[in-house]
């Protein structure tokens, strides 16, 4: 059966692996959710992830036998999309947590997608 929202199917596997502790989860390949995968890397909420035959492999994070994550949020959904400018992204937990666009230059962090002066769509929130 089809994914009708793959990055929601991504967050819900994440957030589903961390109430279960689980050290891993895997998730079905695609290049959005890679650049996702790529940002939440760089900001330290995820340890490591892999590519191979179609399915990521998502090397969860915790700290302290709690998960880095706290919470995911899909903000812009195929029955509503959520667009901002540069100078509406909001701030997270304030500023705790981070938001993540989808631009014109890419998918790209909430504070790098201001500093480059473009606005988008908010795929997520994570805190």
């Amino acid at each position: 059966m089809a994914v009708v929202d793959p990055i929601a199917d991504m967050l819900t596997r994440i957030r589903n692996a961390h109430t279960a502790l689980h050290a891993e989860v895997g998730v079905p390949e695609n290049k959005m959710k890679l650049a996702i995968l790529k940002i939440l890397k760089e900001e330290g909420y995820v340890d490591d992830f892999s590519v191979a035959d179609g399915v990521m492999s998502i090397r969860l994070k915790y700290y302290g036998g709690k998960p880095v994550i706290a919470g995911l949020k899909r903000v812009s959904r195929p029955g509503r999309r959520v667009y901002v400018g540069r100078n509406d992204i909001p701030a997270v937990q304030n500023g705790l947590g981070i938001t993540i666009l989808s631009t014109s230059k890419g998918i790209l962090e909430g504070k790098n997608a201001s500093e480059s002066g473009c606005g988008g769509e908010i795929l997520c929130e994570i805190w």
